[in-house]
């Protein structure tokens, strides 16, 4: 696969898209082309498979979506293709990404008759099944709920015309390969279909996986150099874990946020968190793996509208959300993989805006620091502590709670005697981890969706 070189930005206009795809692109607001879609849609306008490495918010979605919905309207669909056979598949490892590429899809097509379906798990199995009834033009889903519907016949992959992979590499970190693989072998022939792959890093693996199923992909880096967007300014804090919850309060009152994600590594210690931000006055959610799906949607357009300032969140949310003004985002947490603090403080400055990224580095967390810098190649700004910071008084509301808490949340349980609030640290209770303080199961992990 040969390397290309990226040009100078150019219009939608210019691409001589269908009128009715057009006026759905001129209903976004979009006039020129971002890096990744100026470099990305003449290739795949052209029907050219193409293997995508670019980072988060760089519009390559809308480069999958305006490139499957141009062919469904400018090419006939296979011979004996009937309304239950999907021409174009989408795949994404969260339920959160389908939700928004579903979003972005209907945004893109609503001026054409073409038929969208998304499925995945967590919601009604029975109402998904019967969406098919309707016809699908357009499948998205995740890979475990699109199987089951595969396994028991309600659609078919026969006729497929396009095939679209997003974050692959995320496929390979949450245990999916192996569904991926089941599902690419039930499409046509690699020849017989176009195929798109975008990731964040086209590591070895995720290659492997393009030469294997794709047909001679075009190998396209964006925005090659800096991985983090250049409108996030970065701080660091070395700070003791009994100590960033007053620090983290201090911040969100100093800059005043109006819509902020905080990330945390484990469920529990984001429960402590969001309770107390919420006791603190602060209208705060959760967003983990074991939060109900019904209620994971509400939380998230409660977080968009603007009636949930501050939204907690485990690495299963690091990736796919496209929330609009996210002006801050907080590494509670340092994460343990180096290429997740990209994906996270990518939540902000999308799209040519700018925003803040603050990250603390505790006791526990700090040794991941040396391998996140490696990775961006720089060193992250630190910033000191003044005492006066972690005075922040007493708790406002003290029986307020957050959203996506459920009376069975005993965050409050885990707390030591005399620990602050929010602290991180609690009693050990055996058999909580059976590989010791800092080798639990990482939020987000492997999971049938």
């Amino acid at each position: 696969m040969k390397q290309l070189l990226i040009t100078k930005p150019t219009l939608f206009t210019e691409l001589n898209l269908p009128e009715t795809l057009q006026k759905g692109i001129d209903g976004l607001g979009f006039t020129e082309m971002t890096d990744v879609q100026q470099t990305a849609l003449p290739l795949t306008l052209a029907g050219k498979d193409v293997a995508g490495q670019g980072r988060t918010g760089t519009g390559k979605t809308a480069t999958f979506l305006i490139t499957a919905i141009n062919r469904l309207l400018t090419t006939e669909p296979k011979q004996g293709r009937n309304k239950q056979h999907p021409r174009v598949l989408v795949i994404a490892p969260t339920r959160e990404l389908v939700v928004q590429i579903s979003k972005d899809a209907k945004k893109l097509a609503r001026f054409t008759d073409l038929k969208l379906h998304t499925v995945f798990g967590g919601v009604d199995y029975e109402k998904q099944r019967l969406g098919f009834e309707n016809g699908v033009d357009i499948l998205i889903g995740t890979p475990g709920r699109l199987i089951d519907y595969l396994k028991k016949r309600v659609y078919s992959l026969s006729k497929v015309d396009m095939l679209i992979i997003d974050e692959a590499d995320r496929m390979f970190d949450l245990g999916f390969i192996k569904d991926l693989r089941f599902m690419l072998h039930r499409l046509p022939n690699y020849d017989q279909r176009q195929s798109l792959m975008f990731s964040a890093t086209l590591s070895h693996r995720v290659l492997e996986l393009a030469y294997e199923h794709m047909n001679s992909p075009e190998k396209l880096r964006a925005e090659e150099g800096d991985l983090t967007a250049s409108g996030i300014t970065e701080e660091m804090y070395h700070t003791s874990m009994d100590d960033k919850f007053p620090l983290l309060v201090h911040l969100l009152r100093r800059s005043s946020v109006e819509r902020g994600m905080i990330f945390i590594n484990e469920k529990r210690t984001g429960e402590r968190v969001a309770r107390n931000l919420a006791r603190y006055g602060f209208a705060v959610g959760i967003l983990s793996g074991d939060v109900r799906q019904k209620k994971r949607m509400r939380i998230l357009e409660d977080f968009s509208g603007g009636k949930l300032q501050l939204l907690v969140a485990t690495d299963v949310a690091s990736r796919g959300l496209h929330i609009d003004g996210v002006t801050h985002v907080f590494n509670y947490d340092l994460p343990e993989d180096a290429e997740n603090y990209v994906h996270r403080i990518g939540r902000t400055a999308r799209a040519g805006s700018t925003g803040t990224a603050i990250s603390f580095s505790c006791e526990r967390f700090c040794f991941g620091l040396p391998d996140i810098e490696a990775y961006i190649s720089r060193q992250v700004p630190l910033c000191h502590i003044e005492a006066d910071m972690l005075d922040i008084g007493k708790p406002t509301h003290p029986g307020a709670s957050a959203e996506g808490q459920g009376k069975e949340d005993r965050a409050e349980q885990h707390n030591r005697p005399g620990a602050k609030p929010g602290s991180g640290r609690g009693p050990k209770r055996n058999g909580s981890n059976r590989n010791g303080p800092n080798r639990g199961r990482r939020s987000g992990g492997p999971r049938r969706r």
